[in-house]
């Protein structure tokens, strides 16, 4: 059951052209799930899955900007995910609401139609906070939400390797200072790897990494020039509010 209204509020992403309900309290969509439809490809009737899609942020956005994908918005919690199947409807977008854990086994996934080899691309956004170093939320969901284990990041693109078709792409965010764990979870079953870093600010190290692989692929590894969300005066460059507003996608999503 979703909570009382009081404790609901809903917030205009894109500009406006995408209207979500979220609760108050515990994980709030944010930029990086924004960056991170930004970040994916996708052409008209392909199959989409959004691992652990909350209330559909990311890949309600990647519809928003991609009109007719198959849309699946996978979530452990019941109640994000009657949110995100609200959201999907609120906003007239075709999508389905899987209540699913990302770890769950072959037959689970299977269950609900998601049997190996059978999705076009996959996006994620996992909790991705280094439990050594950040003192998590007392709220479970919000903890539950950010900080990773030592066999997140594996768990999840092992999900996505398994019902990814040949050739099929992953695109996922993760914290910047992780990219050797990524490109270790990764060298299992993937390869054409693209990197996109992720600056906060001008003369600042990187504090994110969109990183979209191939399932199979066996190009060379790019890494592409970094994304500047801040100017030098810390405003918001207009490439990045085209990019938040809709109005534009990140390098990593053209063909």
């Amino acid at each position: 059951m979703i909570e009382a209204a009081a404790d609901i509020t809903e917030d205009a992403f894109l500009g406006g052209q995408l209207l979500l309900r979220q609760k108050r309290t515990g994980h709030r969509a944010g930029h990086d799930a924004i960056l991170l439809a930004a970040a994916t490809q996708a052409r008209a009737g392909d199959r989409v899955v959004d691992l652990g899609a909350g209330i559909g942020t990311a890949g309600l956005a990647l519809a928003r900007r991609v009109a007719g994908i198959r849309l699946s918005l996978i979530e452990i919690d019941p109640e994000l995910a009657q949110l995100a199947r609200a959201n999907a409807a609120a906003n007239a977008i075709p999508a389905e609401a899987i209540v699913l854990d990302v770890t769950a086994d072959a037959q689970a996934f299977a269950e609900h139609g998601l049997v190996p080899d059978s999705v076009d691309a996959v996006l994620m956004n996992p909790p991705f906070n280094d439990p050594a170093r950040h003192r998590g939320s007392p709220d479970q969901m919000r903890h539950t939400a950010h900080v990773a284990t030592e066999e997140t990041l594996h768990a999840w693109v092992h999900a996505a390797r398994r019902i990814l078709r040949s050739n099929g792409a992953l695109t996922l965010i993760w914290r910047a200072d992780g990219i050797a764990d990524v490109m270790a979870a990764l060298s299992r079953g993937f390869g054409s790897l693209a990197i996109l870093p992720v600056h906060g600010e001008a003369g600042k190290p990187a504090i994110r990494v969109l990183v979209r692989a191939i399932k199979g692929g066996r190009a060379p590894t790019r890494l592409l020039p970094g994304l500047m969300l801040n100017d030098e005066s810390v405003v918001p460059k207009k490439e990045v509010k085209d990019i938040l507003e809709g109005r534009a996608a990140l390098p990593l999503a053209e063909p």
